[in-house]
């Protein structure tokens, strides 16, 4: 009695694995379906805010905001050398400065160049920070 291999080896190539996605996409559109009802959505108020606090919206009575960089070693306000400002890596910026003005932070080579508004002076613009 001989095994007829042939017809066997034919049966097997013609037999190719069939994936039903059917279940797959139907699982996902479910998943979807749930984080799109469980999700809130807020629209901004204001059209034009760009998320940046407002300084009437300020908490604070200071004037100066502090901004830390790691090794912080030089400081130019308007092509002028604040460095000497410098205290424990941070420098105290001018409320106007952030709102008007340019602060550029540049942490590899340990620098910050602003750029004041026009009418402010370097030395207003930035300050020592206090402790």
């Amino acid at each position: 009695m001989t095994i007829d291999t042939q017809s066997y080896r034919r049966k097997l190539r013609s037999r190719q694995a069939k994936v039903n996605l059917v279940p797959l996409i139907d699982v996902i559109f479910t998943i979807l379906i749930f984080l799109m009802v469980t999700s809130s959505f807020q629209t901004a108020t204001d059209p034009g805010s760009s998320g940046k606090p407002q300084v009437s919206q300020s908490s604070g009575g200071s004037e100066y905001y502090l901004i830390p960089v790691a090794g912080l070693e030089k400081v130019t306000v308007n092509g002028v050398d604040m460095s000497r400002d410098i205290r424990n890596s941070a420098i105290a910026v001018h409320t106007r400065v952030i709102d008007e003005g340019e602060i550029i932070i540049k942490p590899k080579d340990k620098a910050i160049i602003i750029t004041a508004p026009p009418g402010m002076s370097p030395d207003k613009a930035v300050n020592i920070p206090q402790t």
